[in-house]
């Protein structure tokens, strides 16, 4: 356990942040299975302004140091994919 006052506080610091980041974490899954919920539906516009709004949440992840570069340029890559698949079957 945290002996001095600002080892204490870096502990309450942590766990707020790690907090954080697990909400992001989850909000960033939930919009990618919204936009593979529209696709298996047939809702290629609704998938794609959906893909609009997972992008943007998982830039903003990346940029706050939850998600590495990589893994988001990836998890992007993987929706754009399946909508652009998605919309050439159509």
């Amino acid at each position: 356990m945290a002996n001095t006052k600002s080892a204490k506080k870096r502990v309450l610091q942590n766990e707020s942040r790690r907090q954080r980041n697990v909400a992001r974490r989850s909000a960033i899954k939930t919009a990618a299975k919204k936009v593979i919920d529209a696709l298996s539906s047939n809702d290629i516009t609704g998938a794609r302004e959906l893909l609009i709004k997972a992008e943007s949440q998982i830039a903003r992840a990346c940029g706050k140091g939850v998600l590495k570069k990589n893994t988001a340029a990836r998890r992007v890559s993987v929706l754009a994919k399946k909508v652009a698949k998605a919309e050439l079957a159509q």
